[in-house]
């Protein structure tokens, strides 16, 4: 039984409405919030939904993408359901839990963790994969046969990883400047180690340049947009080459369109240009 949903706010915005929930959570024992955009044929109870998880990236929350990804004006067209979790735990208790930008709160980086002090609470993995959906599918009218997933850096990897480890839960995978390769750059490896310990062959389970080698399951279709004047691309820290190769070589099941859009950063704006293609690509196979 999914947990009990206390309803925040709710606003009207296009043809449906953008709702925010807080609610008990199990995995990461503490108060989470999400918001949803449910189209008027979901909130009538006329038909039942496709639905789109959104993560986002270090330092947001739930809020950034709905308010600022401009994202509602196309899934109300496409009659999707959207939901944008946070991007962590927050308020645990844990030592030096908002000491550091790039660890702990605003930075659960999708994994469970396994070492203290992290491993009571930080289970992002868990809780997007598996609480947050079941609280999803019995609260509101969606389609959970029809689920797909994206996110940006941070967020991009956390949808990688949740669509790789899970055939046949996401129709399809989309990502932002997603983190391709954890296990080697700095954003991963500083994370990874304080959540999973120093063991790197742990790592590998949350890291999509590894997953995507082993991929066996149905056809999974990925699309990845990176910009060329972005701080991060430049220092190595998103490698996106490191999925194409990996996907090349791997022959496995998996359709990977991966493009480089020249002048573009690592921010909103970046986001903002291409969301169009990516709710298009969603909806495509999510109507499938």
């Amino acid at each position: 039984m999914a947990s009990t949903l206390t309803l925040v706010s709710k606003a009207r915005c296009f043809k449906g409405e953008v709702h925010k929930y807080t609610h008990e959570s199990a995995a990461t024992k503490g108060k989470m919030k999400f918001n949803i955009y449910l189209p008027d044929t979901a909130l009538s109870g006329k038909e039942r939904v496709p639905i789109l998880y959104y993560l986002s990236g270090l330092t947001c929350n739930e809020d950034n993408m709905i308010t600022k990804g401009g994202a509602l004006a196309y899934l109300s067209e496409e009659r999707i359901a959207l939901v944008t979790p946070d991007t962590s735990p927050r308020g645990t208790g844990i030592s030096g839990e908002d000491d550091d930008w790039e660890l702990g709160a605003g930075a659960g980086f999708y994994v469970d963790a396994t070492q203290e002090p992290w491993n009571s609470n930080y289970n992002m993995y868990s809780y997007v994969q598996s609480e947050l959906q079941q609280v999803v599918a019995e609260s509101f009218a969606v389609d959970t046969s029809r689920t797909s997933i994206f996110g940006h850096s941070m967020g991009g990897h956390g949808a990688l990883v949740l669509a790789l480890r899970n055939p046949g839960h996401y129709k399809s995978v989309s990502a932002f400047a997603p983190i391709c390769h954890p296990s080697t750059s700095n954003w991963g490896r500083k994370q990874f180690t304080a959540y999973l310990g120093s063991n790197e062959s742990a790592w590998a389970a949350y890291d999509a340049t590894e997953l995507v080698k082993v991929y066996d399951g149905p056809v999974l279709p990925i699309l990845v947009d990176q910009g060329d004047a972005d701080k991060f691309y430049s220092s190595k820290q998103l490698q996106p080459s490191h999925l194409v190769i990996a996907t090349e070589s791997s022959k496995r099941p998996v359709q990977l369109d991966s493009r480089m859009q020249p002048g573009y950063d690592h921010s909103y704006y970046f986001i903002h240009t291409f969301m169009k293609d990516h709710i298009a690509f969603h909806a495509k196979h999510l109507r499938m």
